[in-house]
């Protein structure tokens, strides 16, 4: 969507606005506001011209316009009906220097989850890569995978699931069988993957990539998955993704207190308070899982003392 339409659907999104007032806002004619009303019209926008001006009556349900309408975060929105995976075109977006852009498909076709771990992204799935150029460290860029897995809590949460975060990207729904030692009573609903490129002292930029599994039937997942159609029947995507972005903006924007991170992931956390088996580069790691530290360490307090884990692959097991 170009910065005129874009501009006309945040001037749209607050009620009736007259043409000739648009076209003062907008710096240009009233015939290109005529136009760029037409365009939205063909994107899918509802829009209805009375004695009070343009109105927008109806949404279309996910796209690029869709999405940044009413959306309460900076982000601009490029959307794919289809797209190898967004992290890679995140990732191409910020070679070319932008920022602030989420990249957004209905179907991804090369998806793939952390440790390469393979991942489906069939259509109906809100999965999206938010590019930024947070002003901060490279050792602070695990907050912002805390930060991912809060928003899509929280906007889980929103729609009656009782979403929780497994340390350090995943985010769970309670459910399902379990097997003699590790606990598979958790379904993945969720899952992030962060990217970044940098120096010593700052970010040049950072990918959050996160995959909900949203509109999709469960026996389209894969085994230990769930989605939110098969928890509470289907969501209106775009408010869903707008809640994420929006959390996740107020995270960790450039004046926010990353601590708040968090504080915010321990009321969402499924790991804490649990008996768990981490796989690190140093070895293998079990405890009980006690606190997250900044920037986002788990602290496991083992049989030998207290263990501060800075990465790996954590499983949740059975009480001893």
């Amino acid at each position: 969507m170009n910065e005129t339409r874009r501009a006309l659907v945040a001037a749209l999104a607050d009620g009736p606005v007259s043409g000739p007032v648009l076209a003062e806002q907008l710096g240009v004619s009233r015939a290109a506001v005529w136009k760029q009303v037409e365009a939205l019209r063909e994107e899918g926008f509802a829009v209805e011209s009375g004695d009070d001006g343009y109105r927008i009556v109806d949404v279309p349900a996910y796209g690029a316009a869709a999405i940044e309408f009413g959306l309460e975060a900076p982000y601009r929105i490029e959307y794919h009906d289809e797209i190898g995976n967004t992290n890679h075109r995140a990732r191409e977006l910020a070679d070319e220097g932008e920022s602030d852009v989420v990249v957004v498909a209905d179907e991804q076709t090369g998806s793939r989850g952390r440790l390469e771990r393979e991942w489906t992204a069939p259509s109906g799935g809100i999965w999206a890569s938010v590019l930024v150029r947070p002003q901060r460290p490279p050792s602070e860029a695990p907050m912002y995978t805390l930060a991912a897995a809060v928003a899509i809590a929280s906007a889980a949460r929103e729609v009656g699931v009782d979403a929780q975060i497994k340390w350090p990207n995943d985010v769970l729904v309670a459910g399902g069988g379990e097997t003699a030692e590790s606990t598979q009573t958790e379904r993945k609903l969720a899952g992030i993957l962060t990217e970044m490129e940098g120096e010593a002292d700052r970010v040049s930029w950072l990918v959050a990539g996160c995959g909900v599994n949203a509109n999709i039937d469960r026996e389209d997942l894969p085994s230990g998955a769930t989605s939110l159609r098969a928890e509470v029947g289907d969501v209106d995507r775009r408010v869903f993704l707008q809640r994420m972005l929006e959390t996740f903006y107020d995270l960790t924007a450039e004046d926010a207190d990353l601590d708040a991170v968090l504080d915010a992931w321990r009321e969402h956390a499924a790991t804490l308070g649990r008996r768990v088996r981490v796989e690190t580069p140093r070895g293998t790691i079990e405890g009980e899982a006690v606190d997250i530290r900044f920037p986002g360490s788990l602290v496991v307090q083992t049989d030998d003392g207290e263990e501060v884990v800075h990465a790996g692959d954590c499983e949740h097991l059975r009480p001893s």
